[in-house]
């Protein structure tokens, strides 16, 4: 039998287990598979790949990523791949694809019409069908989202929901499990996640749990009410009896910098207690979200429109809130405009808000809530507040994986706008060359398998993650002495250095460090 590839005298990183043995192998590649493994002297191969000195691992697993529209608005997903990426899981912070009935399809309408996407779905079975359609270069698995399910159901207001709203929303769950997400997520600092009692959120993870699912959470609060956002979670893990999953495990704001011990005390406790409690992490101190994120959770009741009519009528009242909601006041200095809607607003993408107001001769509450305002809340920023030495405590956790928090962006077309954060070119070349190799904050075969086999395993990515005979062949090839992040904040749309080759269900998406066009990804269910 001759193979489609051969990858010979790398050394192989199994993605197995965190102390797995490197050892010098080569690999033979038939048709989407791994056919075999170890000294493969006498094999023939229509593809040889010379290896010699370089690190071949299973294909990265972003664990935490927002591709869910931007993968059928351009499936060549380049930023990802080009960092090693084989798969994503998508649908976190309770946003996903689907479902998308009522009030939650008329919410996000604009955002799909604007990324150029004709076809219109309610169903996952509906949205996987036209995702395979277009043919992504990378896997992709979802989560069904909280935000999505609520709002398709109840739309945007602050009410508990009522016994056959809760029904109904089984029902969509459901639908979703059998339709294959992984789970379910929640987004509890967003709309109308954030209107969701314990109760609720509990009652839907029970549902969940018996179809086999996970809950993943970006919680109620990452700064101030940390601690209590992380007994909400590991509460709602010992009365559901579901596995959780922290998304993007941080203490945000100097104030809270100190709680990070507390928060590992209550994750080591609730292990000793049976309970599965992971996280993800992404390896940057700056975070990225709507600007809007700012406001408290009254201001977004009812939906867009009254909440920008809140930002007109209610600005007293708004800026009241959120000094009380911030201690010490905002961190204005910490806040990055990534992306706006209107080229009249062009000018502010990548300059920090204190230039922004300073500019425009406002007060920096007045400059937010007009910037809102005219954008009709379409903006996003970078928040740079967190601890350096916070981020690498996170990510030596043996239940830490890597998440890069981003969407999959190309280097041109309809993705290629904005200043958005360096993570979804860089996230894990930057783990590898920073955090592995100069810092040594993790070894090499701990920070594979975070972004390999643990991830699979969490998530149920069946035949994923690792090198083994049989496994799919989504394999990274890269240069352990020379990978490295290119993107920065102020120029994100930089490639890394480093990474040779990549596979995905054994076709090359990327060949002596080169796109080769192939889209082979597959939705995983």
């Amino acid at each position: 039998m001759k193979v489609d590839y051969l990858i010979k005298g790398g050394l192989v990183l199994d993605g197995s287990s965190a102390d797995a043995v490197q050892v010098s192998s080569d690999i033979a590649i038939a048709e989407e598979r791994i056919h075999a493994v170890g000294n493969l002297e006498g094999i023939k191969a229509k593809h040889t790949i010379n290896a010699g000195g370089l690190c071949v691992c299973p294909g990265f697993i972003d664990t935490h990523a927002h591709s869910d529209f931007m993968l059928l608005a351009d499936p060549r997903a380049e930023g990802k791949f080009y960092q090693g990426v084989t798969t994503e899981i998508n649908g976190n912070c309770g946003l996903s694809a689907a479902p998308l009935q009522g009030e939650a399809m008329k919410q996000r309408a604009r955002e799909i019409g604007e990324l150029g996407i004709q076809e219109r779905w309610a169903t996952f079975a509906e949205y996987f069908a036209i995702l395979k359609n277009r043919k992504p270069a990378i896997n992709v698995a979802t989560l069904l989202g909280q935000g999505n399910l609520r709002a398709s159901i109840a739309g945007y207001s602050d009410k508990l929901l009522s016994e056959q709203d809760r029904k109904k929303m089984t029902e969509l769950i459901h639908e979703a499990m059998q339709s294959g997400v992984k789970g379910i997520s929640t987004g509890l600092i967003y709309p109308p996640g954030t209107f969701s009692t314990s109760d609720e959120l509990t009652e839907l993870a029970s549902v969940v749990a018996a179809h086999g699912g996970i809950y993943t959470t970006h919680m109620r609060s990452e700064g101030d009410e940390l601690i209590a956002s992380v007994k909400e979670v590991l509460n709602l893990a010992e009365d559901s009896g579901i596995n959780v999953h922290i998304s993007h495990l941080k203490t945000s704001g100097r104030n809270n910098w100190n709680k990070l011990g507390a928060v590992f005390q209550l994750i080591d406790d609730a292990h000793d207690r049976g309970l599965s409690v992971t996280c993800d992490r992404y390896p940057y101190i700056a975070s990225s979200t709507d600007l809007d994120a700012m406001l408290p959770a009254w201001a977004f009741e009812g939906g867009r429109a009254k909440e920008l009519l809140r930002l007109r009528n209610e600005r007293a009242h708004l800026k009241e809130d959120i000094e009380r909601s911030h201690s010490g006041g905002p961190e204005w200095e910490s806040i990055l405009i990534s992306s706006v809607s209107s080229d009249s607003n062009r000018w502010m993408e990548g300059k920090r808000f204190p230039e922004i107001y300073s500019s425009l001769g406002k007060d920096p509450f007045t400059c937010l809530f007009d910037l809102l305002a005219e954008e009709e809340l379409r903006v996003g920023a970078i928040f740079f507040t967190m601890s350096e030495d916070n981020l690498k405590a996170i990510m030596k956790k043996p239940y830490t994986m890597i998440g890069s928090d981003s969407s999959a962006r190309s280097f041109d077309g309809i993705t290629a706008e904005g200043v958005p954060h360096p993570r979804g070119f860089g996230s894990f070349p930057r783990v590898l060359g920073r955090y592995v190799r100069e810092e040594k904050t993790i070894p090499l075969g701990e920070a594979i398998y975070k972004m390999t086999g643990l991830p699979a395993r969490v998530f149920k990515l069946e035949g994923r993650g690792m090198i083994r005979q049989g496994a799919y062949a989504d394999i990274v090839v890269f240069d352990r002495s020379a990978i490295e992040d290119r993107a920065e904040f102020n120029k994100p749309f930089q490639k890394p250095d480093g990474i040779h080759s990549v596979f995905v269900n054994g076709v090359p998406v990327l060949s002596d460090g080169r796109s080769t066009g192939a889209r082979p990804g597959r939705v995983l269910s």
